[in-house]
């Protein structure tokens, strides 16, 4: 049973390293070729897709599958959902024209690539040494650009309007979702450091 279960999570973790790959690619791509404005039009249900998927990593949280933490799981899982089907998928007009919403996709998928990727090889039970350095501190950057970059995707839909066309408490629910977004942050930015100090200790004992 074990060595199916080890199976499966290499096999999810390779896959979603690959999914990942190729929104950052395109996001890339498309950028720099047709401008940053055309990203969301060409790559929002993929992206979509792509995330929607990650409810699996709340399902092997929540069965034991795994050691990550339940609540911090849900929590970065439910945040980028409100984004690609709360803000993207409900306002394609405000976001098309946001222009963090590429940022906001690169910010994602490094940090996925570098996640699965390590988590693959953690798997195997070998870990390059470059792998771990990226996964405990490209988040120094990575976070706090994803999270502007989320945030501003929200702020734009506020200003533009578009929240109260629909219902003026919809606008004032963006408004608080952009309140919890400050101790969210603190929380997954803490994680994050907790875990790298954890990783970092155990590398200086190995030497």
């Amino acid at each position: 049973m074990a060595s199916i279960t080890k199976s499966y999570l290499i096999l999810y973790n390779f896959v979603s390293a690959g999914l990942w790959t190729v929104v950052l690619a395109r996001t890339a791509t498309i950028a720099i070729s047709a401008g940053p404005d055309k990203v969301f039009p060409e790559l929002d249900e993929y992206v979509r897709l792509v995330q929607t998927g990650a409810l699996l990593e709340v399902v092997h949280s929540l069965v034991g599958l795994v050691r990550a933490p339940l609540f911090t799981t849900l929590m970065q899982v439910a945040s980028r959902l409100l984004l690609v089907w709360g803000i993207a998928y409900t306002f394609p007009s405000a976001t098309a024209q946001s222009p963090t919403y590429p940022s906001m996709l690169v910010a994602w998928s490094v940090t996925e690539v570098i996640r699965y990727s390590y988590f693959v090889f953690n798997l195997v039970g070998s870990i390059p040494g470059a792998l771990t350095w990226l996964r405990y501190n490209t988040f120094f950057i990575l976070y706090p650009l994803g999270i502007t970059s989320e945030c501003w995707c929200i702020y734009e839909v506020i200003r533009r309007g578009a929240a109260k066309k629909i219902d003026q408490k919809l606008e004032f629910a963006l408004w608080a979702v952009l309140v919890i977004y400050i101790p969210g942050a603190y929380i997954l930015y803490t994680h994050m450091m907790k875990q790298r100090r954890r990783i970092m200790r155990g590398k200086q004992k190995a030497k």
